[in-house]
């Protein structure tokens, strides 16, 4: 995965991440919609057959959100792997 910068303001970053289409797109966006310094986050593939995924986010501090948000996303897959170690 590589991240590539688009464009990055205040209030708003655009980026892709190379690599991927939709799993960990959709991941993050979910989490970022939870989020309610954001206003508004959105992914979309530019063209079927490219594997990157050109994600926008605005908000109050969109950089510390996307931060924030993969914190999470990688407190609950850590919770997750422990459980799933449990099980046998």
């Amino acid at each position: 995965m590589e991240l590539e910068l688009i464009s990055k303001e205040k209030n708003l970053v655009e980026f892709y991440i190379k690599g991927e289409r939709h799993t960990l797109p959709a991941l993050l966006k979910s989490r970022l919609e939870a989020d309610k310094s954001v206003e508004f986050v959105s992914y979309k593939l530019d063209h079927p057959l490219e594997n990157k995924a050109r994600f926008v986010v605005r908000g109050k501090d969109p950089k510390g959100s996307i931060e924030a948000a993969c914190s999470q996303i990688i407190k609950e897959t850590g919770e997750f792997s422990e459980k799933l170690k449990k099980l046998k």
